[in-house]
């Protein structure tokens, strides 16, 4: 259930939320929250800005009474399917209409979206499905084989398909659905009338959205996420925009996916409840972003350090009209302060930064339009957000300004806890915090700066990873004896995967053959770049892999 607890700092140095003085003029410190579906977000902007625009995908708009009537319209036809209440219907489609249209036709039904991100492999898949036991998924044509070929294994009755083309300008030359699926469009198109049926959802407690996560172990957590999470984070996105960013104006260039929160909350549905028209990027190219933004000229460009660092080596992008972009927020991962300086001299604006996880419905602090720039700093706790940093060892004792240690999170959006994981939530969830594994610290002012990591994830391309789940498929390949996986700093990416691996006495094999085994197992992100051969691994004395030394270069 959501956190609620009325704990205390009494004079500690987060007691005085010593941000609030570096708030905007037009951010409150605290706010009141929607307590009913996010479908009300498409409903409610669909009735004031019904002639508006809500996408620009590939030659076609869709308007926001469009989006809303498409949407209701599947939400009929997955009814009649005996979809309803509290049911997973997987979404594994790249950033397209019919991303916005299932998932807020998921969500009116009272039903739970599982993001599956369509780079997965089939074995990844499976684990998806399996866990959050959804009854259907909708799917991108081309990636139906992959879903029909582990079906069997889970619980899915239903596999939905639909062609990129289906909402473009000519959608006359989409082809027919893949044997053994239902055609989404088909689905919508045989409705005439939507027939809904009437949902009781209490906000705070019913599930919108599972977005899957990693953990220390490499298996994915299903982080739930209410309809009170998700509308708080889209409201808390508004206000921080406040009058620079009014309703019913502007469009958002979205080349970060839907499939992930970053993409879900500050795109979909920030998007949808500001009246903004979004422009999804079905697949990222440096070429194709370029070309949107000097044809659509967007007013916002959320992304990752990895999109920034391309733009700065696209010798197009100094002409493709940047200047029209009026607030550029990365976040996912790590912005190096160079990259920042060389982004805002190319573009003109501000590239702001920002800290969220999938556990806090991707909100959390943010940098503020008017504060004064601190380069380095993830920026100021959100709206009724509460930040603290806490001991490394037991994490009991807040630690004094400058000091680093856990950073902890209470707040609307902070998810209800992990899917069928009762005891990685305990971990994660403690008296009313959200335990992030984030070592960080808080100056003198307030703002947050991310140290480390505390865990051994990687973050590859703005994408979570997992050393273990890779150190499993390594394991998997006959010539392997030991394997461990560390991030390695890449210029364009951020981080990159690096593999150390052991061979068995009297075999053979080379870097190629075990990046290309990993390749069939993995999604591209995952694949290893660098793989080192070793007599040894570094142990403790109990014999657990030391991956600081590793990195550290230690043999």
């Amino acid at each position: 259930m959501t956190q609620k607890v009325n704990q205390t700092f009494g004079s500690s140095p987060y007691a005085e939320k010593r941000w609030l003085k570096h708030y905007d003029y037009f951010v409150p410190a605290e706010l009141s929250f929607p307590r009913q579906s996010i479908y009300q977000a498409l409903n409610l902007t669909a009735a004031q800005y019904a002639d508006r625009p809500a996408t620009a995908f590939l030659g076609a708009n869709l308007t926001f009474a469009e989006l809303k009537a498409e949407a209701d319209k599947l939400a009929t036809a997955l009814s009649r399917l005996g979809i309803g209440k509290g049911d997973r219907v997987g979404i594994m489609l790249p950033n397209c209409p019919q991303y916005l249209i299932s998932f807020f036709a998921v969500t009116r039904l009272g039903a739970i979206v599982a993001n599956v991100n369509p780079l997965y492999t089939a074995r990844e898949v499976e684990l998806i499905a399996s866990d959050s036991g959804m009854r259907a998924m909708i799917v991108l044509d081309m990636l139906a084989p992959v879903v029909n070929g582990i079906i069997r294994q889970t619980k899915i009755e239903y596999v939905i398909s639909t062609n990129l083309l289906s909402y473009s300008a000519n959608p006359q030359t989409a082809p027919a659905a893949p044997e053994g699926t239902l055609s989404l469009k088909n689905l919508i198109d045989e409705i005439e009338k939507p027939d809904l049926p009437s949902v009781d959802i209490d906000a705070e407690m019913d599930v919108a959205a599972l977005v899957y996560t990693g953990g220390t172990t490499g298996v994915p957590k299903g982080a739930m996420l209410t309809h009170y999470n998700l509308f708080a984070a889209a409201i808390q996105c508004s206000v921080w925009s406040g009058p620079l960013f009014p309703r019913g104006e502007g469009s958002f260039l979205l080349v970060i996916p839907y499939f992930h929160v970053y993409g879900l909350v500050v795109g979909c549905i920030f998007g949808v409840w500001q009246g903004a028209m979004q422009i999804p990027i079905a697949k990222f190219d440096a070429n194709l972003m370029v070309e949107a933004i000097r044809n659509y000229k967007p007013t916002y460009f959320p992304g990752v350090p990895t999109l920034f660092i391309s733009l700065l080596n696209n010798p197009e992008a100094v002409n493709a009209g940047l200047n029209h972009v009026q607030r550029f927020n990365s976040g996912s991962a790590p912005l190096p302060v160079e990259v920042i300086e060389q982004f805002e001299s190319l573009s003109g604006a501000s590239l702001l930064e920002g800290y969220g996880m999938t556990e806090t419905s991707a909100i959390a602090t943010s940098t503020a339009a008017l504060a004064r720039r601190k380069p380095g700093s993830i920026g100021l706790p959100m709206p009724s957000t509460e930040c603290r940093i806490v001991d490394l060892e037991d994490g009991e004792r807040e630690v004094t300004v400058g000091e680093e240690g856990e950073l902890c999170i209470r707040g609307p959006q902070v998810m209800k806890g992990y899917w069928n994981n009762p005891e990685e939530s305990a971990t994660a969830l403690r008296n009313g915090w959200l335990y992030t594994g984030d070592v960080a610290r808080m100056d003198e002012d307030g703002y947050f700066y991310i140290v480390q990591r505390k865990k051994d994830m990687l973050i590859v391309s703005g994408f979570n990873v997992y050393p273990n789940e890779i150190e499993d498929v390594l394991y998997t390949h006959p010539a392997v004896k030991e394997c461990a996986v560390i991030g390695i700093h890449d210029q364009y990416r951020g981080e990159a995967v690096k593999a150390f691996v052991v061979l068995k006495g009297g075999s053979h094999s080379s870097a190629d053959e075990l990046i290309e085994f990993c390749r069939e197992k993995l999604a591209k992100y995952k694949v290893p770049s660098v793989i080192e051969f070793r007599e040894s691994l570094p142990k403790s004395a109990v014999g657990k892999v030391l991956r600081r030394e590793l990195r550290e270069g230690k043999k």
